[in-house]
């Protein structure tokens, strides 16, 4: 028998960076990162411009902005989060349908 091809163990779950602006600079952040394992792209004041993290940001922020557009996930006016879980996911197979629609 050949033997399988990869890295031992099991798959990793984390990632291998972090990315963060300036209000994430501190040395206590940088230090669980990296003792986790994960660099820590996080631009520190004064010094590195945290300009080239917005093409990262502004995926996420697109996302939420698009799950905002869901009045009753705004609002949150269910006391059980089993309920607002099922919103949330009923909202993301509707944005899911919509993008698939565009290319059919």
């Amino acid at each position: 028998m050949p033997a399988v091809s990869g890295r031992r163990g099991r798959p990793r779950r984390r990632p291998d960076n972090v990315h963060g602006d300036k209000s994430y600079s501190s040395r206590a952040n940088r230090r669980g990162l990296l003792e986790r394992g994960i660099a820590p792209l996080i631009a520190r004041p004064g010094v590195a411009s945290s300009d080239r993290l917005g093409s990262y940001r502004w995926v996420v922020e697109q996302r939420l902005a698009l799950l905002h557009r869901f009045h009753r996930l705004r609002m949150r006016d269910e006391r059980r989060a089993d309920i607002h879980e099922a919103f949330l996911l009923l909202a993301c197979d509707l944005l899911l349908l919509r993008s698939l629609q565009r290319f059919c």
